[in-house]
C-alpha cells in the first residue's frame, strides 16, 4: 500500500468521532482489532478506499445481572486486583524489593536448594502480612454467586487464601496456596497458618517443608490446569476479574470460554489485552462492582 493511502488512512482517523466499543478493519482478508479508537475506520479492497463500522453490543451492569442468575454453569477466574483491593502488596517493582532481593530471585527452586533459611524468612514475612488482612467486597460476592448459582468454578492465580476466608468452596488455586507446606521428602501437604512460622520448618518425617505455592522455572500441576479448562470449556458465563490477562496459561482461559460460546465479562481497574474480546468490560474495583451483581 503507498504512503498516501496511509495518509488517506490517517486523515480518515483523524476526522472520525469515537466512542469506547471495538472497531475492525479489513486488509486483504485479514480482521484486525482497534480498540477505543474511532468509530470510522476504513476498509481497502483494490486500492479503494471505503467505510464501515463494527461495534460490541452494548451491555448495561444491568444485563450483566440478569445474564448471571439466568446461568447455569459459572465460572470466575481471579488475579491480583481483586487482592490488591484488600491491601495484598503486588511484590513488584521497587515496592516489592525485600531486604534488595527480588521475589524472582528469592521464589525459584534453586534460591530455596540455596537458601532455604532465606526464601522462608522471605514468606514468613508476607504470611505476617497477609495475616493482618481480610477479604474485600468482591471476595464476598464471588462467594455469595457460589451459593446461589447451579454450577460454579472459582480459577485464581492468587496465593493468599482470602478467597477461603471468604467462604468460596469450589477453588482451583493455580499458583498454589502461601498457607499450605509442602515436604520435600515424603510430598505431604497440609494447612499451617502460624505467623511467624517457624524456620526452618520441618515435617513429622524429619523432611524439610517449603510452600506450597509454584516458583518462577516450575510448571503448574497438570491437575489443577485441567480442572481451569473444563471449567471454562463448559461454562456459559466467565468473569475474569482483576487480571491483566497477558500471563499463561490462565491468559487463555478467557478466550477458551469465548470460543465454547461463554459470555465473557472482565471486571478491572483498567482495559487490558482481554478488553478487546471480553463481551463487556466493567471499569472498576471487584468491591464495587461484585455486590451490584448480587
Amino acid at each position: 500500500m503507498e504512503w498516501h493511502i496511509y495518509e488517506q488512512i490517517q486523515e480518515i482517523i483523524d476526522k472520525a468521532p469515537t466512542f469506547h466499543y471495538t472497531h475492525g478493519a479489513f486488509w486483504n482478508g485479514g480482521y484486525v482489532i482497534i480498540h477505543s479508537l474511532p468509530r470510522r475506520i476504513p476498509a481497502i479492497y483494490g486500492g479503494v478506499l471505503q467505510q464501515f463500522t463494527m461495534q460490541k453490543a452494548y451491555y448495561t451492569i444491568h444485563d450483566v445481572k440478569e445474564r448471571l442468575w439466568h446461568s447455569k454453569a459459572v465460572t470466575v477466574l481471579t488475579g491480583a486486583g481483586i487482592s490488591a483491593e484488600s491491601g495484598v502488596p503486588t511484590f513488584r517493582g521497587k515496592v516489592g524489593l525485600w531486604k534488595n532481593f527480588r521475589p524472582e530471585d528469592l521464589a525459584t527452586p534453586e534460591a530455596f536448594k540455596n537458601n532455604p533459611k532465606l526464601v522462608w524468612e522471605w514468606y514468613d514475612s508476607r504470611r505476617q502480612a497477609l495475616s493482618r488482612l481480610k477479604p474485600n467486597a468482591g471476595h464476598i460476592a464471588i462467594a455469595e454467586i457460589e451459593r446461589r448459582v447451579k454450577e460454579f468454578t472459582l480459577i485464581t492465580q492468587n496465593v493468599d487464601g482470602l478467597h477461603h476466608l471468604a467462604g468460596s468452596k469450589n477453588i482451583i488455586e493455580l499458583h498454589g496456596n502461601i498457607w499450605r507446606v509442602r515436604c520435600l521428602t515424603c510430598g505431604e501437604v497440609d494447612e499451617n497458618r502460624d505467623a511467624p512460622i517457624k524456620i526452618l520448618p520441618f515435617c513429622e518425617c524429619g523432611g524439610l517443608l517449603r510452600p506450597d505455592v509454584v516458583w518462577f522455572g516450575e510448571m503448574l500441576s497438570d491437575s489443577a490446569l485441567t480442572k481451569a479448562f473444563v471449567a471454562s470449556d463448559n461454562c456459559d458465563l466467565m468473569f475474569v476479574i482483576g487480571t491483566s490477562g497477558v500471563v499463561h496459561p490462565a491468559a487463555s482461559l478467557a478466550l477458551r470460554a469465548k470460543d465454547e460460546g461463554a459470555f465473557v465479562v472482565e471486571i478491572n481497574i483498567d482495559n487490558t489485552p482481554l478488553s478487546v474480546s471480553a463481551d463487556v468490560t466493567l471499569l472498576g474495583k471487584a468491591g464495587d462492582i461484585m455486590p451490584q451483581l448480587l
